[in-house]
């Protein structure tokens, strides 16, 4: 097993019993990796960390839809860029 791994099980075994920077940095690794899923699953434990890097991937990409999935999900950030988006261009 690699450094790696085992760091990242320490991690996830922290982020299971609370601890919000285990889970802030496991978003940090995933976000690294470009592991959408694993941020997605951090985001649905309640990790605001993995909603804004998520929000951050969907603004660049204008996906409205994934804007969405994240405001659902609770990260209160993603409504505000997705309202902006939504926006007629004068507005802005």
């Amino acid at each position: 097993m690699t450094s790696f791994e085992t760091d990242r099980e320490t991690l996830r075994a922290l982020a299971d019993e609370g601890n919000e920077k285990a889970q802030d940095r496991l978003a940090d690794l995933a976000d690294e990796r470009g592991d959408l899923e694993e941020l997605s699953e951090l985001l649905d434990e309640g990790c605001m960390h993995a909603g804004e890097l998520l929000t951050r991937r969907a603004a660049a990409a204008r996906d409205l839809r994934e804007l969405q999935r994240i405001s659902d999900a609770g990260y209160d950030e993603a409504t505000d860029v997705l309202n902006n988006l939504l926006d007629p261009p004068d507005k802005h």
